[in-house]
C-alpha cells in the first residue's frame, strides 16, 4: 500500500518504491515516446503548413500575420503546456523541487506565445474589419486562456511561493494537488479542442468547396487536428497512469 504521509512523515507528493516490471518500463517508454513524437509534430506540421501553404509570415500584411495565430497558439497552449505535463511522467528521479521549477518554465515560456498569438490575430481582423469573438472557435479560446491564467497564477503561488512555509501549508498545498491536476488536464483538453475548431473553421475559409476534394491543404490541415486528437487521448492517459506496475495505486497527479 502506499505510505501514509501523516504515519510516516513523508510528503503528500512521495511515491511508493517499487521495482518495474517489463510491462511497466514498456509502457513508459511507449508513452514517453509516443507522446514527445506528438507534441513535437504538433508543431512541426503547423509551421509547415503556414509557410508552404498559407505563404509564411509577414507583420505588414494582415493575412500573413494572422498565420502567426496558429503557430504561436499551438506551440504554447499544445507543445510546450504538453511537455510541461509530461514533465510529471518523464522525471521521476529527478528532485520534486527540480521537476516544479521545469513544469513552472514550460509554462511561463508558454505565455509570450499566447500572448503574442492573441494579438496577430486581433490585429489581423480589425485590418480586415473581420468581427472578433463571434464563432464558437474563439469562444472556447477566451475561456482556455482565462482557464490557463487562473492555473498558472495559483499553481505558481500554491505550489512554488508557499513552499518558503512547507510544514504550516501541507494541507492547503495537499488539497490543491486534485483540483490543480484536473483543472491543467482540463485546461490542455479544451486547448486542443480550440484548436480543432479553429483549424476547421479555416478550412472552411480558405479553402471552400475544394476542401471536399480532398486537397493537399486539406490533408495536412486535417492531419494536425488528427494528431491533437491523439494528444488529447494520451496526455491525460499519461499523467492518470502510474509509473509502477499494475497493482499500484499511486498516480503521477498525486505528486504535483
Amino acid at each position: 500500500m502506499p505510505r501514509n504521509s501523516t504515519t510516516t512523515g513523508g510528503r503528500y507528493d512521495d511515491d511508493d518504491d517499487r521495482v518495474w516490471n517489463c510491462g511497466a518500463w514498456f509502457e513508459y517508454i511507449l508513452v514517453v515516446v509516443v507522446s514527445s513524437i506528438l507534441l513535437i509534430a504538433a508543431s512541426v506540421l503547423t509551421i509547415f503548413w503556414t509557410i508552404y501553404y498559407r505563404k509564411g509570415f509577414n507583420m505588414d500584411d494582415p493575412k500573413l500575420q494572422f498565420n502567426l495565430h496558429p503557430v504561436l497558439m499551438i506551440g504554447g497552449y499544445i507543445t510546450l503546456s504538453g511537455f510541461s505535463i509530461l514533465l510529471y511522467r518523464i522525471c521521476r528521479c529527478c528532485s520534486h523541487l527540480i521537476v516544479k521549477l521545469c513544469h513552472t518554465f514550460f509554462h511561463a515560456c508558454s505565455i509570450p506565445c499566447i500572448v503574442i498569438g492573441f494579438m496577430a490575430v486581433w490585429d489581423s481582423h480589425n485590418q480586415q474589419q473581420i468581427p472578433n469573438f463571434y464563432s464558437l472557435h474563439s469562444w472556447l479560446g477566451m475561456i482556455t486562456m482565462g482557464l490557463f491564467a487562473l492555473q498558472f497564477v495559483l499553481g505558481f503561488f500554491s505550489f512554488l511561493i508557499l513552499l518558503c512555509c512547507e510544514n504550516a501549508t501541507y494541507k492547503f498545498r495537499s488539497t490543491m494537488v486534485p483540483i490543480h491536476a484536473s483543472f491543467g488536464v482540463a485546461t490542455f483538453m479544451l486547448a486542443i479542442a480550440t484548436a480543432v475548431t479553429g483549424l476547421t473553421q479555416k478550412a472552411h475559409f480558405e479553402l471552400g468547396e475544394n476542401y471536399s476534394q480532398t486537397v493537399e491543404e486539406g490533408i495536412i490541415m486535417n492531419s494536425i487536428g488528427v494528431i491533437l486528437t491523439g494528444l488529447g487521448i494520451i496526455i491525460p492517459f499519461a499523467v492518470r497512469r502510474s509509473n509502477s506496475p499494475a497493482n499500484c495505486k499511486v498516480y503521477v497527479t498525486e505528486r504535483i
